[in-house]
């Protein structure tokens, strides 16, 4: 028995999938499309239990590599299904979705037009996850195809937390506030946390980490975001591999004066070539400016201290907000994997009650308490699962809607 859900997360020259089978929530296969529409395009597919198989095939859009896409599942060899009526819903990941939608919803012509009018808050990202769900429906236009939005676990925030103090007819007219992304993420973790802590998720308070070369945090009351740390786009909050997070706003016209920058140029600047980058010199890849620091980089070391620095305001703000925390959890590639990183930002939080067990704490990529046994706030590691959660409700809207 089996109810195959395709999760499809397009980028401007990429496609992520996986299949599940919703039945028992296995993974049948997942795969990553590089370089669509530029010469060199490749398909890496992994069949569970399989070898990774790597196709290389020039593609010149997304409806051509959803095709291959498929063309490779229904594979005899290293296919996953016999033919494509075994895909009974496809789940897209969609950036942003403004604050017309708090959860996730099937696809309409409706729907399809908000994405669009999201364009210019999320240019890098809307107008490729509409081009691969206008080509998954091209492709599969027989079964429910249903958008998660990274904005909608954010939409429980009230105004005095997303409204900038700015003149408020730029919200009026623009929609210029707050959104918060990797909302997928931070309800995954936000849940399975509370199982972790065997409690109901409406009786939880919890700050979540989830820090990749993108970053971002979320104070999480009883299930719902009261705060996060991202806002009108990605770049607001934290330091990132490559964005710069928080800064004086009249930086900007300070460097576009001095260096002779454009908005589309200072945009790019602040986005692509600051933050752990920009900062240490040597990369936006912890790994290589931990290593760096342990050479004696003093740059190196100052980029991990005041990333750490960073997230421990943070984290001191949204425990005030919450009036409480039962746990803190990390999650990404950094906060999953970066034993060292960890014990930077819990170092001295005894205070508010967080204490790590650097012991427990040498793991990587694994599900784990990493607090000390008397650390009144736990520290949970939790490796995220956004696919999952894409494939949970594809797989519950597509049921409402009879398939």
């Amino acid at each position: 028995m089996s109810f195959n859900v395709l999760v499809v997360n397009c980028g401007s020259s990429s496609i992520k999938y996986q299949v599940f089978n919703m039945i028992d929530e296995s993974v049948l296969a997942r795969g990553l499309v590089d370089r669509v529409g530029i010469p060199g395009t490749v398909l890496g597919h992994k069949r569970e239990g399989q070898a990774e198989v790597v196709i290389e095939k020039d593609l010149p859009d997304h409806t051509e590599g959803m095709k291959l896409v498929l063309a490779t599942l229904t594979h005899p060899e290293y296919g996953v299904i016999k033919d494509l009526s075994e895909i009974k819903a496809v789940g897209h990941r969609v950036v942003h979705g403004g604050e017309a939608f708090s959860k996730s919803v099937l696809i309409t012509d409706e729907v399809k037009q908000v994405i669009r009018d999201c364009f210019d808050i999320a240019p890098l990202h809307n107008p490729p996850n509409l081009m691969g769900i206008e080509a998954c429906q091209a492709v599969l236009p027989n079964v429910p195809h249903v958008a998660v939005f990274d904005t909608a676990f954010h939409q429980t925030m009230t105004a005095e937390n997303f409204m900038y103090a700015i003149p408020y007819e730029l919200y009026e007219k623009y929609r210029v506030r707050r959104y918060g992304f990797h909302g997928t993420s931070h309800f995954y973790v936000t849940h399975r946390a509370a199982q972790m802590l065997n409690k109901p998720v409406e009786q939880t308070k919890i700050v979540t980490l989830h820090l990749g070369n993108g970053a971002s945090m979320a104070a999480v009351d009883g299930g719902k975001v009261i705060d996060t740390s991202m806002g009108f786009t990605p770049l607001e909050g934290l330091v990132m591999g490559t964005r710069s997070g928080d800064i004086d706003p009249a930086i900007v016209f300070f460097i576009m004066e001095k260096l002779n920058m454009g908005p589309a140029e200072i945009n790019n600047y602040l986005n692509k070539k600051a933050g752990a980058l920009g900062l240490s010199g040597v990369s936006n890849d912890f790994r290589d400016i931990s290593e760096a620091a342990e050479k004696g980089n003093e740059r190196a070391k100052l980029t991990l201290q005041v990333y750490a620095n960073r997230v421990k305001s943070y984290i001191g703000a949204y425990i005030a907000l919450l009036n409480g925390c039962d746990c803190i959890v990390f999650t990404a590639g950094l906060g999953e994997n970066a034993i060292n990183i960890r014990e930077m930002i819990c170092e001295d939080l005894e205070f508010l009650g967080i204490k790590l067990d650097k012991e427990k704490n040498k793991i990587r990529g694994k599900e784990a308490d990493v607090s000390a046994a008397d650390s009144k706030i736990k520290i949970l590691v939790i490796p995220t699962n956004e696919e999952l959660v894409i494939a949970r409700d594809t797989y519950e809207i597509a049921q409402k809607a009879g398939n």
